[in-house]
């Protein structure tokens, strides 16, 4: 056995990275709005809100359900 290195010279046939487009939120200017960045920090918070009450909601009708099979 040798120890020689393989060396993979097959190319990655991946696409090339996109620069993405500015959106409307960044002025001209360089400064962004603190409202912008507040409604951000809203949505993002809203979606853990939403996250954590489906979970809990499944958790609870798992030990309902758990709960009526046991009793029967």
């Amino acid at each position: 056995m040798s120890a020689e290195k393989i060396i993979s010279t097959k190319l990655n046939d991946l696409p090339p990275l996109a620069t993405p487009e500015k959106s409307g939120e960044v002025s001209l200017s360089g400064r962004v709005d603190i409202n912008i960045l507040l409604n951000r920090a809203r949505k993002v918070k809203e979606k853990e809100t939403r996250t954590n009450l489906v979970f809990a909601g499944l958790i609870v009708s798992l030990i309902f359900i758990v709960g009526l099979i046991l009793s029967f």
